[in-house]
């Protein structure tokens, strides 16, 4: 096995996403497009793209991150999307040499000059949490798993009716009550933007809903994110994932969803609504319309993404941890 630190994205734009295809687990944003979007917009530090190939090339081993010197002068390690708005992120390894890129990273690892490593947003999944734990320990460093958050996930049925039937009897009661209002006693329309027609248009909408929704939102939207928000709405509309729905009431905007539909899963990403229209409950009915789009497209997997909202359980979402993990070195 050889080892390399790569310092930019263009190197790997051939062989990033088929190693990615290949992994032991490999989620949504850890995509080359998504990887290297976020670095453009909002990555700070130096690139450190930490790569692992076998003696004829291919690509078996991938953790990008990025380097900085903290006020005490010590080099800490991070993941490349670490942390706001980047739900889930890994160490992308080929199946079919799990052991050997362990050790080759591990190796890799021990010959830089860092002090502290920060791997965040682990899906619970993850072997990064058991494998690479036990190898980091045995090189002597401390390590620490900590719970960040969690995300809701409904396991999805194939029919729209037995996903009610999985409810309680008021959440079902309510999700069709909620259904009828806006379908009967308003004009009211439900769609999607999946590709780039009218996407830039879209996203416009969608972050002033997204500010409208409540007070603390509006500051959310820094001059960075919002470039990048678009960004990645684009790069996703070019790879066939972008579901970005709105509902509309009397003409006037409502409610967004930001979705994207990746490897038989539906990720929620983000969403914002017009409160002034809060009476007709336009963030429920789009959460039920999107579910019963992800079960017609046959997903088995609603992921609501990070965030523990009470409303996510209101519709069968069952908790799903995401862990940090943090390495310090023991000084030589």
């Amino acid at each position: 096995m050889q080892t390399s630190i790569i310092t930019d994205f263009e190197s790997l734009k051939n062989d990033w996403d088929d190693l990615l295809g290949r992994a032991h687990h490999a989620p949504f944003f850890m995509h080359y497009a998504y990887q290297r979007t976020w670095w453009q917009h909002l990555g700070q530090g130096d690139l450190q793209l930490l790569t692992v190939r076998t003696d004829d090339g291919q690509l078996v081993g991938l953790m990008p991150l990025a380097i900085q010197t903290n006020a005490d002068g010590q080099h800490e390690l991070s993941f490349v999307g670490c942390v706001d708005v980047s739900d889930y992120l890994d160490i992308l390894i080929d199946s079919t040499h799990y052991e050997a890129v362990w050790s080759a990273l591990i190796e890799a690892l021990a010959a830089m000059q860092w002090s502290q490593l920060s791997l965040c947003s682990l899906p619970h999944q993850s072997p990064t949490l058991t494998k690479f734990v036990t190898l980091a320990q045995a090189q002597g460093w401390q390590t620490a798993i900590t719970q960040q958050e969690v995300c809701p996930v409904i396991t999805l049925p194939n029919d729209w009716e037995a996903y009610l039937e999985s409810l309680d009897k008021k959440q079902r009661h309510e999700i069709r009550r909620k259904i009828r209002k806006v379908e009967r006693e308003v004009q009211s329309r439900y769609y999607v933007i999946d590709s780039l027609d009218g996407l830039d248009e879209a996203m416009t909408t969608f972050i002033d809903l997204h500010q409208k929704s409540a007070p603390d939102k509006e500051h959310f939207w820094s001059e960075q994110l919002i470039k990048f928000f678009n960004a990645l709405a684009h790069d996703a509309a070019r790879g066939g994932w972008l579901k970005l729905y709105f509902i509309e009431v009397e003409g006037q905007a409502a409610g967004a969803m930001l979705c994207f539909d990746y490897n038989n899963e539906f990720l929620l990403y983000n969403s914002g609504y017009n409160p002034a229209l809060s009476a007709l409950s336009v963030g429920n009915v789009l959460t039920a319309y999107t579910i019963q789009e992800a079960i017609c497209l046959g997903r088995t997997r609603y992921d609501f993404l990070r965030g523990d909202e009470i409303y996510k359980f209101r519709f069968g979402a069952v908790s799903e941890p995401v862990y940090d993990l943090k390495i310090e070195r023991t000084a030589n």
